[in-house]
Parts: C-alpha cells; sequence; structure tokens
C-alpha cells in the first residue's frame, strides 16, 4: 500500500487566516358562493361522504390499535391454555399489550426520517459536544446555499474553523490509499467524496471570509465509521482522513489561532451564511 507521509495530528501546521398580494376584484363574487348558496337552498343536493369501516381500520393509528388488540388475544389464548388458567391468560394478554404500546412510544420518532441525523452524525455530534466547554462552538447540517451539498458538522473553536463530514461504511470492505491521492473502500474509489468535502469546506470559507472581511480557512475532514482505517490522520486530496472517533482529537491537537471575541463572531456569521439543512428547531 502506497501511502501519503503519515502525521499524528494529521497537520504541520495551524489553521490560522489565509491570507404583493394580487389585486381582487371586489365586484366579482367569491369563488364557490354560488355553490354554497345552492347547496344551503338545497340541503338534499349536498353528497354525503360515507366512510367505511374497512378504511378506518387501515389508517395507521387504528392500525396499530388492530394489532395490538390481536397481540392481546394471541398471549392470553396461548397462555392461557398453557398454564390451564384464563385469568392467568388476560393478565399475559393485558401485559402484551402495554409491552407493545411501550415499545413503540420509545421506538417512533415524532421528527420526519429525513430530518433525522445518520448513525455516523450522532457519533460525531456526541464527541464534539464534549469540546463545548473548551470554548468550541457548533453547528450540524448546514446547507451549501444554492446547492444540495451539506457539511456535516462546523465546528468554530480555539484552534480554527473546521468542516466535518461523517460517514458510516461497510466495515467487511477495507480501507485503503493509494500514492497519497486516491481513497479506496474496497473496490469504490472515493475521489467524487472527497471532492464533496474540499468543495463544501471551500465555499463556507468564501461565504464567511466574505461577511467577516477577512480571509478564514475552513479545513475539510472525512470522519469515517465502520471499516479500520489503517492510519491515523492522513491528508488525502486536501482532505484530512480518519478514523470517526479521532475527530475529537484531530481538532484540538493544534495550537491556539482565536481569541474568544473571534470565536463568537466567526459562529454568528458562519449560523447566518449557512443556513440548517432542515430548518431551525
Amino acid at each position: 500500500m502506497d501511502s501519503d507521509h503519515q502525521r499524528d495530528d494529521g497537520h504541520s501546521t495551524s489553521p490560522i487566516w489565509v491570507s404583493d398580494r394580487p389585486d381582487t376584484d371586489t365586484d366579482a363574487e367569491p369563488a364557490g358562493a354560488a355553490q354554497t348558496g345552492a347547496a344551503q337552498a338545497d340541503p338534499a343536493s349536498v353528497p354525503v361522504v360515507r366512510v367505511s369501516v374497512r378504511s378506518l381500520i387501515e389508517q395507521p393509528r387504528y392500525r396499530n390499535l388492530r394489532n395490538r388488540a390481536l397481540l392481546a388475544v394471541a398471549v392470553a389464548l396461548v397462555a392461557g391454555f398453557l398454564l390451564n388458567d384464563w385469568r392467568l391468560g388476560v393478565t399475559a394478554g393485558i401485559l402484551a399489550a402495554i409491552a407493545d404500546a411501550v415499545y413503540r412510544a420509545r421506538s417512533h420518532s415524532t421528527v420526519p426520517a429525513w430530518r433525522r441525523s445518520s448513525v455516523a452524525e450522532r457519533r460525531t455530534e456526541a464527541q464534539l459536544r464534549k469540546l463545548e466547554r473548551n470554548g468550541y462552538r457548533t453547528l450540524h447540517a448546514r446547507a451549501i446555499p444554492d446547492t444540495e451539498a451539506q457539511i456535516d458538522h462546523l465546528v468554530v473553536g480555539p484552534t480554527g474553523v473546521y468542516a466535518v463530514d461523517s460517514e458510516k461504511w461497510d466495515k467487511q470492505l477495507p480501507v485503503r490509499v493509494q500514492m497519497g491521492k486516491k481513497l479506496f473502500h474496497g473496490p469504490f474509489d472515493k475521489k467524487a467524496r472527497l471532492a464533496e468535502a474540499k468543495m463544501e469546506a471551500s465555499a463556507a470559507s468564501e461565504l464567511i471570509s466574505k461577511a467577516y472581511g477577512r480571509d478564514v480557512q475552513v479545513v475539510p475532514s472525512l470522519a469515517i465509521y465502520g471499516p479500520a482505517v489503517p492510519w491515523k490522520i492522513m491528508t488525502i486530496r486536501g482532505v484530512d482522513v480518519y478514523e470517526g472517533g479521532r475527530a475529537r482529537k484531530w481538532i484540538t491537537k493544534r495550537e491556539r489561532a482565536l481569541t474568544d471575541e473571534e470565536i463568537q463572531r466567526l459562529y454568528e456569521i458562519a449560523a447566518e451564511v449557512l443556513p440548517a439543512r432542515y430548518g431551525e428547531d
């Protein structure tokens, strides 16, 4: 395996500053007024929508109740038969229904699936949360305006500004690098993924620098979860690549580059120029 030159902390220098409403016709009769008047004049002409019991049962809410009732009955019958006591069977059925309700309540999320973060993103977020007491600020799932790209985690802190993309890869496929420039996951060339991560960081740098009035470097990285990564931190095509569990150490093992005032100001700018992908909670 040909590899780029390996560094314990993935860098040789700290990331520092780089050099109407439409007009309406008031005389016109409101839409549907004629139909409403006709309906009021002749109530018999209003169609009656009949809802079948089957259609109600097929709705998710009632379907879950139906399934829970069937589960309770089945458990009650089996337990009653095995224990030869109908009272114990009923008790077992009730307990089964309660257990099903608790399980569904804990496993169901009110957040739409398309808004939920991935397992990899949650693991990185947990690491970054521990940095808050050291003066770091983090934004999650930030969109690059006018694109479909997203920075999973943007970190602003004493050592600089960082873009972290979290990836969950198949652990059965090896991670390798060739000539220090090509990253592979099994047979799959990850050139496009590296280019995307670098583009996201470059776009963030440009937006933040323009709003701040001074050039700011956003360091891109790829945090990989799943397969073993046979190096600590390696820069491939301008992107630092490492095993996901090293994200926090990758950020903190650098020299201080920003003051507390700069951190706060850059954080505010980043939150403004990089909107939340799914809207603020």
